[in-house]
């Protein structure tokens, strides 16, 4: 029984211990969303983005190997790097990782601790292939799982499944579709929440848990995400899913 109270008061010490390394990496990163390495066009879309918040839904904890898929033009990276570079954690890019961003993002002052990896594929073809490692605590991907076809859309989960840790979590923001909702040219960049939870499971993910923040119940989910009035303020879900 002693033995079994200890157990029990060691898992919830590791509990707290987590839960404050959590909050104390979001204070870093709501530092970093300050720093001047980001633009004010960047700045501007936060109040809509909530990038702390999603983070620390996710548990981020700034000592973590991470991923981000396709970075485009750095929008989180410009404080997650800082953010991780500062206190021993590593971040890596792949998928669509453009020269572009290579030569204007990665060099930026805090991103010492970055790289790339399978920079050669796309969104648009994404080949069975896999990411060399098996090591990352955190693969992040944002608006990115709506380009791929659903063939492709396996492929990568799949490549990000295996270079997950035990234990290592997949955090997906993307537009949303109506359940069960035809395809068509207006909803061609949305998706369905319940079908990427099964795809995720499929896989072999647990799903542990959804969060409403970028819930806008103005978006009636019919228009076209680039829409003008749309545009910025899709519905989205936020879901995060774990490796067993």
């Amino acid at each position: 029984m002693q033995k079994f109270i200890l157990a029990l008061g060691g898992l919830s010490l590791s509990a707290q211990l987590m839960a404050a390394d959590v909050a104390g990496t979001k204070a870093r990163i709501e530092q970093n969303l300050s720093g001047d390495i980001r633009s004010e066009a960047e700045v501007a879309r936060d109040a809509n983005r909530k990038p702390a918040e999603v983070l620390e839904f996710f548990g981020l904890q700034d000592t973590m190997k991470v991923l981000e898929i396709s970075p485009a033009t750095g929008y989180w990276s410009k404080f997650l790097g800082p953010t991780l570079c500062s206190a021993g954690g590593e971040l890596v890019f792949s998928v669509g990782v453009s020269n572009d961003f290579k030569s204007d993002v990665m060099t930026l002052d805090g991103l010492g601790c970055t790289s790339a990896i399978n920079d050669s594929i796309n969104l648009g073809n994404i080949p069975s292939f896999d990411f060399d490692t098996d090591d990352f605590d955190m693969v992040l991907t944002f608006w990115n799982l709506h380009n791929p076809s659903v063939e492709d859309r396996a492929n990568l989960n799949q490549a990000v499944f295996d270079a997950l840790k035990s234990g290592g979590i997949y955090g997906v923001v993307d537009h949303t579709r109506r359940h069960m909702q035809p395809g068509s040219r207006a909803v061609g960049r949305r998706l369905d929440p319940v079908l990427i939870i099964k795809e995720m499971i499929d896989v072999g993910f647990e799903f542990v848990d959804y969060s409403d923040m970028h819930y806008h119940p103005e978006d009636d989910l019919t228009q076209e995400v680039g829409t003008p009035g749309v545009r910025g303020n899709t519905d989205r879900f936020t879901m995060k899913f774990r490796k067993p």
